[in-house]
């Protein structure tokens, strides 16, 4: 959106931009940007709140007479409410492993039994279920204080591997869960704030930005509101 800003103010459109992640907008630098800090994909706040979403309006709407570029908060702050996917992870077997490479190696059956039910897997971007705990363990290296640049990741592409590892968790949950579709985010929920692989993901998502790595090896690796 802050690219399509620059866009239409450049062919004299006036533009104002709701504003998801602040630190993309600080860097894109829309003409107008209203920042409000809500769960991502409710840009205007509260479902069902009508006296809200005007008021979120209203606010970026008078940021017109503003000459750009100029970011703004809305003033308040709503936290997200989705409920994590209740599904049981597997006790741990091997205590010498990273936790998170004990965890999705016992994951694994769930996983096949996904497959075979459904017939196809969305994971194999970069690599398949086989390499899923191979590069937990990388990224368990990384965490730990691991040169991101000099350990072994397929691709070196943090985006498509973790959209991988996290679509093999999200598979196997279903599975363990009996196939059910889960409401909103409960299954990124229950990945980043259960899961040793969602914790792991983003301890080394912390790491590589400490590290110096460049915004989008880094950013990507997880929903930008984590």
């Amino acid at each position: 959106m802050c690219t399509l800003a620059h866009v239409f103010e450049a062919a004299g459109i006036a533009t104002v931009t709701l504003v998801a992640t602040r630190s993309v907008a600080e860097r894109m630098k829309p003409p107008r940007g209203l920042y409000g800090e809500f769960p991502l994909g409710r840009p205007l706040g509260r479902p069902s709140d009508p006296e809200f979403q005007h008021d979120v309006l209203a606010r970026a709407f008078a940021l017109l007479d503003a000459d750009g570029p100029v970011l703004e908060d809305h003033p308040d702050v709503i936290e997200a409410e989705e409920v994590p996917l209740s599904c049981s992870l597997p006790p741990r077997f091997d205590p010498d492993l990273p936790p998170a490479v004990d965890e999705a190696n016992g994951l694994r059956k769930a996983y096949d039994r996904s497959l075979e039910r459904r017939g196809f897997s969305s994971v194999g971007r970069v690599i398949d279920a086989d390499t899923v705990p191979k590069v937990l363990a990388t990224l368990h290296d990384i965490a730990e204080g691991a040169d991101w640049k000099s350990v072994e990741l397929p691709g070196k592409n943090t985006t498509a591997l973790c959209h991988d590892i996290r679509t093999y968790y999200e598979e196997a949950a279903l599975e363990l869960a009996d196939g059910l579709a889960p409401d909103g985010r409960a299954a990124e929920a229950w990945y980043f704030e259960q899961t040793e692989a969602g914790r792991t993901v983003l301890a080394a998502r912390a790491a590589i930005k400490d590290q110096g790595g460049p915004h989008p090896a880094w950013f990507y690796m997880a929903p930008g509101h984590r």
